[in-house]
């Protein structure tokens, strides 16, 4: 009896273990992809899968997206600035039988891959460019790796560049040259008031000169707002027309009592 339950067990035994091997689960965002004696078969899952035992072999891959870091690249601009730069890019399998066949390691490729593209896209551009056209980099920067990892099976979704490290000399220098450009701004707007404020005077002498009485209460108006500053001496000068206008009565009515 025990020479004849010993095989028995081991067969068992032996049987649940071929089982055991031949079954994969693949859960919902994995897939399998089977060879066959060495050759592909297909891509299965996700759910329970059954294999061949030593006929048929399977590599699981994930289809998540995955968010690989880019770490610092030293990028020369066009305007020869030397940089530090990294980004992150956003990728997912979209083909699994490519992503396992036509690369030996797609996770790694695309890393490499991304470190190339951002300096060659960098390199094309000037300081300033790459400071405040972020957005229009990081698609320029997708558009190839899209185009690049097509062949692996890999869609890139979206990449950042989070951060570019400036020496501190270039940072003084961005910081003169803000301050010039602050300058140059106030100039022009104190420019363009003095330049509205001669219209508008040129409007009012132009009012002023149809009618000379207006001037006079203008000028009177001006002299009794000074006459409550009593902490300054103040000196108005006197128009030669303003005293030519105060005189007029005076010598008509001189010739009229001169006529009488």
């Amino acid at each position: 009896m025990i020479m004849i339950g010993l095989p028995l067990g081991l067969l068992v035994l032996l049987f649940l273990l071929l089982i055991s091997s031949s079954l994969r689960i693949l859960r919902e965002y994995e897939r399998g992809v089977v060879f066959q004696l060495g050759r592909f078969w297909k891509v299965k899952g996700p759910g329970l899968v059954i294999l061949i035992p030593v006929i048929q072999q399977m590599v699981r891959i994930d289809l998540r997206v995955v968010t690989m870091d880019v770490p610092p690249q030293d990028v020369i601009s066009r305007d020869n600035v030397s940089v530090k730069v990294n980004a992150v890019v956003f990728f997912r399998v979209v083909d699994a039988q490519k992503a396992i066949i036509n690369v030996e390691n797609f996770l790694m490729a695309t890393s490499q891959l991304a470190q190339t593209t951002l300096r060659v896209v960098l390199g094309k551009h000037e300081l300033d460019e790459m400071l405040a056209e972020r957005e229009r980099l990081n698609l320029d920067i997708q558009r190839i790796l899209d185009a690049q990892t097509d062949g692996w099976g890999i869609k890139v979704t979206n990449v950042e560049i989070k951060h570019i490290d400036l020496n501190e000399s270039m940072v003084r220098a961005i910081a003169r040259q803000a301050e010039a450009e602050r300058e140059r701004r106030a100039k022009v707007i104190h420019a363009e008031g003095e330049k509205q404020a001669a219209s508008a005077l040129l409007e009012a002498a132009r009012m002023l000169a149809q009618q000379p009485e207006a001037m006079q209460l203008r000028y009177l108006q001006t002299m009794t707002q000074v006459a409550g500053d009593r902490a300054s001496t103040v000196i108005l000068p006197l128009p030669m027309d303003l005293l030519g206008a105060l005189m007029r009565p005076q010598k008509s009515t001189g010739e009229g009592g001169d006529h009488k």
